[in-house]
């Protein structure tokens, strides 16, 4: 699951919400840091209310992951778009299609609950932009496994940057997945990988309910939302 799945149902509790995206943002701006969910179980009642929010935002996004990444849909669609980039992609481009795959049903998801309401978009921001990151970064230091001064950072220019806007959109969408790509020292797609995308966001589409379930958090954000 990617920000937007993992946050949506709790957006009414901004400090848990923005927990929600802890995980990711760390492998952004700081890999070496870890939350693991042993450690941060003992700040779920924490006395500083921002502290067990956040903590109880991080084990609910190691829980969704857990189920997601379990589910049928998921396993069935990383390996069909796994399949569509390899058939794209020159065999010695040095790109990993499963990465890929794994990649683009995560990303494409976000993008299929964002198209359904873009009022979710603006929600989501607002409430990130509504925590101080400041706090959020204290409250991971006391938990994490070593502490980092680039996360609040971080949360201040994912709220700028409005990088879930630019998932609806294939050609933008090209330019968020070569950062990635980028990241883990991949090498480019090329452009007419972006001839993929949109039967790729159809898939995804279609299996939204499959890939949601068992993931209680959700709050009817499967069939007939």
């Amino acid at each position: 699951m990617n920000y937007l799945a993992h946050a949506l149902p709790f957006l009414d509790e901004p400090y848990f919400a923005a927990g929600t995206g802890i995980p990711d943002w760390l492998t952004v701006v700081d890999r070496r840091v870890r939350v693991r969910g042993k450690q941060v179980q003992s700040f779920l009642k924490d006395a500083d209310p921002v502290t067990a929010a956040v903590a109880g935002g991080i084990l609910q996004h190691l829980s969704d992951d857990a189920r997601f990444h379990a589910t049928q849909a998921f396993a069935e669609l990383s390996l069909e778009l796994a399949a569509r980039a390899r058939d794209t992609l020159a065999v010695d481009s040095g790109l990993q299609p499963s990465f890929l795959g794994h990649l683009l049903v995560e990303v494409l998801l976000d993008a299929t609950l964002a198209a359904e309401d873009t009022g979710r978009l603006g929600a989501y921001y607002e409430a990130l932009e509504s925590v101080d990151g400041r706090l959020v970064e204290r409250a991971v230091n006391r938990m994490a496994t070593r502490s980092t001064d680039r996360l609040a950072v971080m949360i201040s220019r994912f709220c700028r940057e409005r990088i879930l806007w630019d998932y609806l959109e294939d050609g933008k969408l090209m330019v968020r997945l070569n950062q990635v790509m980028r990241r883990v020292k991949l090498a480019q797609l090329p452009d007419h990988f972006r001839d993929l995308l949109p039967e790729a966001r159809r898939l995804v589409q279609r299996r939204k309910s499959d890939l949601l379930e068992g993931i209680p958090a959700q709050r009817g954000l499967g069939a007939g939302d």
